[in-house]
């Protein structure tokens, strides 16, 4: 079989996009992974990243000097995967994100690198000064002199995919961060209506509107909120905002992926107002809007473009008119049961085209024209 390395500076055993792409070839192509953590099940061959191999650590002299190229072989991570993939090659390599390209360029695939670009890259973090000033111009290098020379490319969003396009003058098509497929059905809608978010506890993402939101609405609703905690600080200010509400908001513990599904099916609701923080949230279609679909529930989120054409095209939801906590409130006020009813309808209906099944073939499509 054709031979195809996946490359990824992630754990991915635990990484949802980059695990799809594995079960997608792990049965038609023979498939080496190479990233953090264990191997994923079904793999031929994993080359792990040892945990003490940082990734990502830049060297501000260099990037400050504008010193590029040797800024980015320089990365710890970088010269750790060199070494172990040299004098080995693959037909195929599937690169995840930005800086795994230069890697599985060197690599020289006979077949050609396919790039996965999870997001655009070189806005990532321009909410933040000194990424904008430094980092930004160094991503943008590489996506000029390597990124640009793949043999294919994904992305996660048009918005995106057309920045890239912008930018750098390729074109990535689009495979979404789609839920795999649940076989379920709606349940009955509870009273009082329970909404329910699941996520990244992050300052940027703003989720005291989702708790004042509720706090200040005249409707009969609650609000679960699944929180991991990547910022300590902001999460234990979040659960003390959330005391303050009488029990119409809870703060819980997150929930395995594996548990996910299940568990959201406990509501009514998803609800994911994300501000516009930089490019990325602009552009945002996240995992977590899928997973709803997939637990049959209804989704109320703001006006974020990619989102709002997902939720109106398939009538699942409403799109609130801001990302303030009355845009919010105005939202929960405007609704009833019987409408909510309407969209866990619809989320069972339009399952099936909005799963993670239909986006693979996408990927399958790309890799099956290099490998042919």
């Amino acid at each position: 079989m054709t031979s195809l390395l996946i490359l990824s500076f992630s754990p991915i055993a635990s990484d949802a996009r980059v695990l799809k792409q594995v079960e997608a070839f792990r049965d038609r192509y023979t498939v080496t992974t190479c990233g953090y953590g264990p191997a994923p099940e079904g793999v031929a061959e994993h080359i792990r990243i040892p945990d003490d191999i940082l990734h990502n650590v830049l060297h501000d002299g260099l990037i400050t000097k504008k010193r590029y190229k040797r800024a980015y072989w320089s990365l710890w991570s970088v010269k750790w995967v060199k070494r172990a993939l040299r004098r080995r090659t693959w037909d195929i390599v599937l690169a995840n994100d930005v800086e795994a390209v230069p890697v599985a360029l060197q690599t020289k695939p006979t077949r050609g690198v396919h790039a996965d670009l999870h997001e655009y890259s070189p806005l990532l973090h321009e909410d933040w000064q000194g990424w904008r000033d430094k980092v930004t111009p160094f991503v943008e290098w590489q996506c000029s002199e390597y990124v640009a020379h793949a043999a294919s490319w994904t992305t996660v969003g048009e918005g995106i995919a057309d920045e890239y396009e912008r930018n750098f003058g390729f074109r990535a098509e689009v495979v979404t961060n789609a839920a795999p497929y649940v076989d379920a059905s709606p349940t009955p809608v509870s009273e009082p209506i329970a909404l329910v978010h699941s996520g990244a506890a992050m300052g940027d993402r703003r989720l005291e509107v989702l708790i004042d939101g509720v706090a200040s609405a005249d409707a009969d609703v609650t609000l679960d909120l699944y929180l991991t905690a990547n910022q300590p600080a902001y999460l234990d200010e979040l659960k003390a905002r959330a005391q303050a509400t009488e029990g119409r908001v809870r703060v819980n513990d997150p929930v395995p992926y594996s548990d996910l599904s299940d568990t959201l099916r406990r509501y009514d609701v998803g609800v994911h107002l994300l501000p516009p923080t930089n490019f990325n949230n602009r552009w945002a279609l996240p995992n977590k809007l899928f997973d709803y679909v997939q637990a049959r529930l209804g989704v109320i989120i703001g006006p974020t473009p990619e989102m709002a054409n997902v939720v109106t095209a398939n009538e699942v939801g409403i799109v609130a008119d801001g990302f303030d906590a009355e845009d919010f409130a105005r939202a929960l006020e405007s609704i009833d049961r019987s409408q909510v009813e309407g969209w866990k309808r619809a989320a069972d209906e339009h399952a099936h085209d909005l799963s993670a099944e239909s986006q693979v073939r996408i990927w399958e499509a790309a890799i099956a024209r290099l490998a042919g």
